[in-house]
């Protein structure tokens, strides 16, 4: 009984722990919010404030938020946005690219086609 236990505490814990592997998403569900770190609070109260047909770079969000060398820590941010009222589509590459988007770069295109920035 004793082993039987002690195995069973670890396969919850490994279960608890493993919550992204996909099957286990199944089993327990999805988290329905998921709280931002201090970090990616201050990236995505910034990327808020950009209007609709404006963009910024991932590099002038980081200076905005007081961390100029944080540019890519700022895409890693905003790749891991769940929430629908940041609008991660309105930053891009400093060099006038795209960039990533966590919905595929064509969404960003298509979306920032609508909002009037690209043509």
């Amino acid at each position: 009984m004793f082993l039987f236990v002690n195995s069973y505490k670890f396969v919850i814990r490994r279960k608890m722990k493993n919550h992204s592997n996909t099957k286990l998403k199944k089993q327990f569900g999805v988290p329905k919010f998921r709280t931002p770190s201090p970090f990616q609070a201050k990236v995505f109260a910034v990327v808020k404030k950009i209007p609709k047909g404006k963009t910024l770079t991932y590099k002038e969000v980081a200076q905005k938020i007081g961390s100029p060398t944080a540019y890519r820590a700022v895409g890693n941010a905003l790749n891991k946005n769940c929430f629908k009222d940041v609008p991660c589509h309105r930053v891009i590459r400093s060099d006038g690219k795209i960039g990533g988007f966590n919905r595929g770069p064509q969404n960003k295109i298509k979306i920032l086609k609508e909002e009037g920035y690209l043509k």
